[in-house]
C-alpha cells in the first residue's frame, strides 16, 4: 500500500462516522448510477456497511480504468467501511462480454492463475490492510451446473437479458454466444454468495457493470423472497467510466492500454498520458485522483490549467508509482520540453547494430509507430524529428551515420521523445 498518499484528509474513524459520505462522492463526480439513491445515500452517512468490487483477472495487471474504481473503494474505506475485493478467477474464464463486438479471448486456467496472482499484489497497494480478498473460483469450483442452473437460471428471463447494453452489441453483431450469456447469472451469484457469507449489501462497480450489477440486486431479493427469509436488500452503485473529452476510454493511449504495472507502461510514459489530457478532463482528474479540496481544484483550473495539468500527472504518478519515481518523471519532461530535448533519464531504447533501413521501418521496428503507414502519415504532417531536424523524405535510410556519438533523438509529435542508443561492442 502506498503510504505516500494521504487518504485521511476529511474523514473520521471508528464510532466518529462521518455523515456526508455520499455528498462527498457525489461533488468529486463518483456517483453515476445508484439502485436506491435515498436508501445508499443513508447507508453511506451511516454506520459501517461491507460492499464490495470486482475485477476480472483478463490480463497480469491493472489498467486505468480498475485503479479508477479501486479510489472508489479506497474512499468508501477511509468513511468507516469495510471493503471485499473480488478477483474474479472464474468470471475470468467465462469473458464478461460488456461492450465487445467480438467474444473476448478465451483464457486458459493457467494463465488466468498466474494472472490472479499479480491482480492480487497490486490491489494490495491501493486498500487498507484489513480489505477481505477472494476469489469466486473458491465457491464455483466443483459447483453442480443443473443445481447451479436450477437454482439461479431459472431467475433469468432472456429476452430482459438481451435487451440491456452488455449484451446488445453482441448480438448486434450476430455472435452472442451461450458461455457469454452464463456471465450475468455468475456475477449476479457472487453477489447474493457476498451477501450470505460477508453480509455484503452494496456492489460498486464501473457504469459498464450496471446490468450486471442490477441482477445481482434483483437476484438477491428474489432468494429472499423464494426463502421466505427476512434478509438485507442489496444495493448498487457505479462510477462513471474513465472518458475522455473526445469520448475515447482513457484507458487507450497511442501506445496501447495505461496499465498501473510499471513493467507495463512505464512511469514516464505513464506521466505523459495525463499530461497530454484534455485541458476540459483536468478538474474531473483532479477531483478523481487526489484528495484536493474541489474548490482549489477549481481555482487552480481557472488560474492556471497548465500547471494544473502538471499537479494532476505528477499526484497520480505519484499515488501509482511512487513519489520517488514521480519526481524522477516530472524532471525528466521538464528537461526535455523546457531545454534540448535530451534528458538523461529520458526513455530510452537500446539496439545493438543498425542494419541500414528506411526511416518507416525504423520507426516501427523501435517502437514508436505501429505501422509504416502511420510513420509515413507521421512524416507527411511534419510530425517526426530526429535530431531536432524535421524529417520530410519518407525514403530517407537510416544507417549507423545518423547517430550522434551512437545516440539519436527522435520526437513524435509535439510531447513523445525516445533516445535511441546504439551500443558499440
Amino acid at each position: 500500500m502506498d503510504s505516500d498518499y494521504d487518504y485521511s484528509n476529511k474523514t473520521k474513524r471508528k464510532g466518529e462516522y462521518n455523515m456526508n459520505c455520499f455528498e462527498t462522492l457525489k461533488e468529486r463526480g463518483y456517483i453515476y448510477q445508484v439502485t436506491h439513491e435515498k436508501e445508499i445515500e443513508k447507508l453511506l452517512n451511516g454506520s459501517p456497511i461491507t460492499f464490495y468490487l470486482g475485477i476480472d483477472p483478463t490480463a497480469d495487471s491493472l489498467h486505468i480504468g480498475h485503479f479508477f474504481a479501486l479510489t472508489l473503494a479506497r474512499w468508501l474505506q477511509d468513511f468507516g467501511h469495510h471493503a471485499i475485493i473480488l478477483i474474479g478467477g472464474a468470471t475470468a474464464l467465462i469473458g464478461d462480454p460488456t461492450g465487445k463486438s467480438d467474444m473476448r479471448k478465451i483464457l486458459s486456467k493457467e494463465q488466468v492463475a498466474i494472472n490472479k496472482k499479480e491482480v492480487k499484489e497490486l490491489v494490495k497497494r491501493f486498500v487498507k490492510e484489513d480489505t477481505v480478498i477472494v476469489d469466486n473460483a473458491d465457491w464455483f469450483k466443483g459447483k453442480d451446473y443443473i443445481d447451479f442452473m436450477r437454482e439461479v437460471g431459472i431467475h433469468f428471463n432472456v429476452n430482459k437479458m438481451l435487451a440491456t447494453d452488455c449484451y446488445k452489441k453482441r448480438l448486434e453483431q450476430g455472435g452472442l454466444t451461450f458461455l457469454e450469456m452464463g456471465y450475468m447469472l455468475m456475477q449476479a451469484y457472487d453477489f447474493t454468495y457476498l451477501q450470505d457469507k460477508y453480509h455484503c449489501i452494496l456492489e460498486i462497480g464501473g457504469s459498464d457493470q450496471w446490468a450486471n450489477i442490477i441482477a445481482g440486486v434483483e437476484l438477491g431479493r428474489k432468494f429472499s423472497n423464494r426463502d421466505e427469509k427476512d434478509m438485507d436488500a442489496l444495493f448498487g452503485l457505479t462510477c462513471p467510466l474513465l472518458v475522455k473529452a473526445d469520448g475515447e476510454k482513457m484507458g487507450k493511449t497511442s501506445s496501447g492500454t495505461l496499465w498501473v504495472s510499471r513493467g507495463k507502461t512505464d512511469s514516464y510514459d505513464f506521466y505523459q498520458a495525463f499530461i497530454n489530457s484534455f485541458d476540459e478532463d483536468v478538474e474531473r482528474l483532479l477531483s478523481f485522483f487526489t484528495r484536493i479540496d474541489t474548490k482549489e481544484i477549481k481555482k487552480m483550473c481557472k488560474e492556471n490549467i497548465i500547471e494544473a495539468k502538471k499537479r494532476m500527472a505528477y499526484e497520480v504518478t505519484k499515488l501509482v508509482h511512487g513519489e520517488e519515481e514521480a519526481i524522477k518523471v516530472k524532471k525528466t519532461a521538464e528537461e526535455i520540453f523546457n531545454g534540448d530535448g535530451t534528458s538523461s533519464t529520458m526513455p530510452s531504447i537500446h539496439l545493438n547494430a543498425c542494419k541500414e533501413m528506411l526511416v518507416t521501418e525504423f520507426l516501427v521496428m523501435i517502437g514508436l509507430t505501429s505501422s509504416k503507414g502511420e510513420a509515413k502519415r507521421l512524416i507527411e504532417g511534419n510530425g517526426i524529428s530526429i535530431n531536432q531536424e524535421k524529417i520530410t523524405n519518407q525514403e530517407l535510410v537510416v544507417t549507423k551515420k545518423t547517430f550522434i556519438n551512437n545516440e539519436l533523438i527522435i520526437k513524435k509529435g509535439k510531447k513523445t521523445f525516445l533516445k535511441v542508443v546504439l551500443e558499440i561492442k
